[in-house]
């Protein structure tokens, strides 16, 4: 049996329809768009408003590539071997690390009362880490920009001086900080050095008198240029490595196994003992690699062995010293500051709540709710009009209820 054209256009979805019931239900709509919209508009508007302060700085140039530099110009020919091992990293992320440290959180929440401030509850104890918290997670925002170079140090708070005085405070802290943590690292360095020195002058002077001694007893031995070449090429190297170990050990006193400074002075040393190892190849074999078996008397060889231990210990000990020089500069000056870009102002404007926007997205989500409403409400009227409807939601409303009636 053919249907009729009239049902079938009925069966059909048409758009008329759907507009036919949004304006059917224009006022459920309308009211309950608005009516939301003034609500959250309420809500919004007694919110306190969050301003933010921000500073900008500049952390200081990495100091620590003058020095290397200066240390790898006291190497000679070996500077272009150690020197492919240098790359410099950039301080942005350690002064990040201690803008969020616990010294300077501390200095901060004492300074501006902040364990007071940020205690809202009355019933459980308020700790300082908790305070940390808070102005970690909801107060402090450090921002690195990786292109300029500069770190930006915002902070959020419902009074736009504080916020302002708080930007600028964490950066007196920190360069506080700073300053006090370089003038421990050069005092450090510097009675390492100091030590190590010490030790260095005696054996040097005992080298000294081992020399004399042997030569009033035998008299003074010349030996030829080419031997005199390969003993004061071999006591630079040897003193120079000694040297190195030393820097390395005095890295270790106050940075980890990742610092670079301490990458870079591994990797020197290591081309330093393959440049030992290559002179000592070519010097030949036996009881002493720079005079083979055969080649002098056993008096020229004691000689020899002491005049190597002179200049090896002549070498280091003027290296020691250069590093010793360099510490005491570092000590006697001050701690390299940071340089303020900006200073954080008073904000004029405020951050958040962002009204408008919130306003906006609060009527179109009344209104989609609004609309899915009027077309609830319309399925539900035209389920009721047909008889079968009607017992099909009593089964579903008994159904649904959670106790069963008696």
């Amino acid at each position: 049996m053919e249907q009729r054209p009239e049902r079938q256009a009925d069966d059909e979805i048409n758009l008329l329809d759907y507009l036919i019931i949004i304006l059917k239900r224009k006022w459920l709509i309308l009211t309950g768009t608005v009516g939301i919209a003034l609500l959250v508009g309420i809500v919004v508007f007694i919110l306190p408003n969050k301003y933010v302060g921000t500073a900008q700085f500049l952390p200081p140039q990495d100091t620590s590539s003058t020095i290397a530099t200066a240390m790898l110009s006291q190497l000679g020919g070996l500077s272009s071997i150690a020197g492919s091992a240098l790359g410099l990293k950039s301080p942005n992320d350690m002064y990040v690390g201690l803008l969020n440290s616990r010294t300077v959180l501390d200095r901060i929440i004492d300074r501006f009362g902040l364990m007071k401030r940020y205690n809202k509850n009355w019933i459980f104890p308020f700790y300082r880490e908790d305070a940390r918290k808070k102005l970690i997670e909801d107060v402090l925002v450090v921002t690195n920009n990786d292109e300029s170079g500069l770190v930006a140090v915002s902070i959020e708070d419902k009074d736009p001086k504080t916020a302002a005085d708080m930007a600028n405070a964490f950066l007196e802290e920190l360069k506080l900080l700073c300053k006090g943590l370089a003038i421990t690292e050069a005092a450090q360095r510097r009675l390492f050095y100091d030590e190590q020195l010490r030790d260095v002058k005696a054996n040097l002077t005992k080298s000294e008198e081992d020399m004399r001694t042997f030569q009033e007893k035998t008299g003074v031995l010349q030996v030829d240029q080419q031997a005199q070449a390969v003993i004061q090429g071999d006591a630079a190297v040897r003193a120079q490595i000694a040297a190195k170990e030393v820097e390395i050990r005095v890295l270790k006193t106050f940075s980890t196994g990742q610092n670079p400074d301490l990458q870079r002075a591994l990797e020197s040393l290591r081309a330093m003992q393959a440049q030992l190892a290559k002179i000592e190849v070519k010097a030949g074999e036996g009881p002493d690699p720079l005079m083979p078996t055969g080649r002098m008397p056993s008096v020229g060889l004691q000689y020899v062995r002491n005049m190597r231990d002179l200049k090896f210990n002549e070498t280091l000990y003027e290296l020691l010293m250069k590093q010793y020089e360099l510490a005491k500069m570092d000590e006697a000056r001050d701690a390299t500051v940071i340089q303020i870009v900006d200073k954080a102002v008073v904000p004029e404007k405020s951050e958040k709540p962002n009204r408008v926007l919130l306003i906006a997205a609060a009527m179109f989500a009344a209104f989609f709710l609004s609309v899915v409403a009027a077309f609830v409400l319309e399925f539900k009227e035209k389920a009721l009009t047909y008889p079968g409807n009607r017992q099909r939601i009593e089964l579903l409303r008994r159904y649904a209820r959670l106790r069963k009636k008696e």
